[in-house]
């Protein structure tokens, strides 16, 4: 009897083979550091530093790292550091998930959205520009941060946003949370901006369970996030505060997992590559189907955390008659979590149904096929915010989607997805027509 096939997720966490990651929360029991603080904390913010501040020619960089509580924390510290205030305008990327925006609103500012150019899927350096002089001109102020993402890891032009933030004098705050291991022109990003975010949430390239780091540029704004991650407490021998601060330190017991982590983060970031380029190999004769691929440009290199891909409109799906019939009771995602129960199975702005079709195929298929991000701009909660768009990134969340890439995908798994795939796919096209 054949073994069941066990679903195979878009990125699960993923341990190393020798249990590295054990030997640091036992140390971390053995000693009593159970805090947020303590060794190897220490440890893992100068891992990640040595591998951020290496670039591919050999060259080093001299930034500092900062382990926190998770990525939402970096961007909320990082706005803080940029001097955001409330009624402040921040221009972010609208292709993105909620966490590169949210923190903005923390703080009483308000998020200017930017749409995606076509070929990354990033923020688009003309339309920023243009948002910038429109802002400046109708309040009399530039936006006081620029937060481009690295969407599923794919590199943003790093060279002409950071060139149009120089021009204008605008801080810039990488949101590389999906980025860890990508790099632009051979260096990492979220080392370009005066702030660059890191994720290591239970499905990014490492993990620490949940957690995040921010890399700054100088020990100043380095030693500034710390202290705002601890409380913002004052040197007095008793407990005084002239700022507002916040418990985002990372746990020693979390950053032991990620100490152990740093062992498998290379391996890691070569295996979401070679996925990508089986996908890229096995979907080349499937002509209704687009992976998703960085520019040919040399100086691009995505860490291919999630691998994307986009569907033509007029394919037929099986089951695609059945698509938003029902209401979604379970969070998309496999492990996503908690989620608010909704009275329709559409809203105004949705995959394609044959998107849809498909996702709820594989996944009968066990196989987690998610939509890709929703545009910020199109969010209810973000109904009233101003936005520049071209189009680009609705017309891609009608089409795409993401398929798995994680440590534990096997070449065995992508050829049975695409298998899937090609299943799916109704062959006569002309019955949409």
């Amino acid at each position: 009897m054949a073994e069941e096939r066990k679903t195979i997720y878009l990125c699960l966490a993923h341990m190393s083979e020798e249990g590295v990651e054990q030997k640091y929360v036992k140390e971390a029991f053995d000693t009593n550091w159970v805090v947020p603080m303590g060794p190897n904390v220490n440890a893992f913010e100068q891992a990640l530093s040595d591998f951020a501040n290496t670039n591919s020619d050999g060259s080093k960089l001299n930034h500092k790292v900062v382990c926190l509580s998770a990525g939402t924390a970096a961007v909320h510290l990082a706005l803080i550091a940029c001097g955001v205030k409330p009624s402040d305008e921040v221009c972010v990327q609208s292709f993105t998930f909620c966490a590169s925006s949210h923190p903005i609103t923390y703080l009483g500012a308000k998020p200017v959205f930017i749409d995606s150019e076509r070929e990354t899927w990033n923020m688009d350096p003309e339309l920023l520009e243009k948002a910038i002089i429109d802002r400046k001109e109708k309040t009399g102020q530039y936006p006081k941060a620029i937060i481009p993402v690295a969407l599923y890891g794919m590199p943003y032009d790093c060279e002409k946003i950071m060139a149009i933030a120089n021009k204008y004098d605008i801080p810039v705050i990488e949101d590389a949370a999906e980025g860890l291991g990508s790099r632009f022109n051979g260096q990492v990003l979220g080392t370009f901006g005066r702030f660059g975010v890191l994720s290591f949430n239970g499905n990014k390239m490492i993990t620490t369970s949940g957690g995040g780091a921010l890399i700054c540029q100088n020990d100043e704004d380095a030693n500034n996030v710390m202290w705002h991650a601890t409380q913002a407490r004052d040197a007095y021998p008793y407990y005084q505060h002239t700022e507002i601060g916040y418990n985002y330190r990372m746990s020693n017991v979390c950053a032991g997992i990620g100490c152990g982590q740093m062992t498998v983060l290379d391996a890691h970031i070569a295996h979401h590559k070679h996925i990508q380029a089986l996908y890229e190999e096995l979907l080349k004769d499937v002509p209704e189907v687009h992976i998703h691929k960085q520019p040919a440009d040399s100086r691009y290199d995505a860490n291919f955390w999630l691998c994307a891909a986009t569907l033509d409109a007029d394919v037929k799906i099986q089951g695609q008659e059945n698509a938003y019939k029902e209401v979604v009771r379970t969070a998309v995602g496999g492990t996503a979590g908690v989620i608010k129960a909704v009275y329709s199975a559409v809203t105004d702005c949705q995959p394609n149904e044959n998107v849809e079709a498909l996702r709820v195929f594989m996944l009968n298929k066990k196989v987690e096929c998610r939509p890709v991000w929703k545009p910020m701009h199109k969010q209810p909660v973000y109904a009233d915010a101003v936005a520049y768009f071209n189009g680009v990134s609705e017309e891609l969340f009608k089409v795409g989607f993401c398929l798995p890439a994680g440590p534990y995908v096997t070449d065995d798994d992508a050829h049975y997805i695409v298998d899937c795939i090609k299943e799916a796919i109704v062959k006569e096209r002309s019955a949409l027509m």
